[in-house]
């Protein structure tokens, strides 16, 4: 018996994936516990479009990074924060406050989740921050730290 598993179930496949069960396996077990439908064809037809959406949608988000992450390559943006005599911050400059920087200043608005800093920086001069929009897709942002 051939069926389209709906969750992930071990040691047989994970949601999506058209199997070959035992009939009783699957009929009592699978389908009753609503982890998979039976694999007729109109069901495996659909499971193909969904499969194809979602591999369009991808592409897409791909897409959309790339050129993000080539568009911060280019850029250049300045934070102007108080600093002390010795010419260090009062505390150090965070991944939220660049990424305030960068929508103020491009209205590109990003999560600080996507900023990736080695250390924290506290003291002013240029830096580069590495952004990373996608999987695997990342830019680097040029960050100018100045002193009030």
């Amino acid at each position: 018996m051939k069926v389209i598993l709906l969750k992930d179930v071990p040691k047989q496949g994970k949601k999506g994936n058209i199997i070959d069960v035992a009939d009783g396996y699957g009929r009592n077990y699978l389908i009753k516990g609503g982890f998979a439908q039976e694999a007729t064809s109109s069901a495996i037809n659909a499971i193909k479009i969904k499969k194809q959406a979602e591999a369009h949608h991808e592409q897409v988000a791909k897409d959309e990074a790339t050129a993000l992450a080539k568009k911060l390559d280019s850029l250049e943006i300045t934070i102007k924060v108080k600093i002390g005599a010795n010419g260090k911050l009062f505390g150090a400059l965070n991944t939220q406050n660049i990424a305030d920087g960068l929508a103020a200043q491009t209205n590109i608005k990003l999560d600080k989740k996507m900023f990736v800093l080695k250390e924290p920086i506290k003291n002013c001069g240029t830096y580069k921050v590495t952004v990373k929009t996608y999987a695997n897709i990342s830019g680097v942002l040029t960050v100018v730290v100045t002193g009030e």
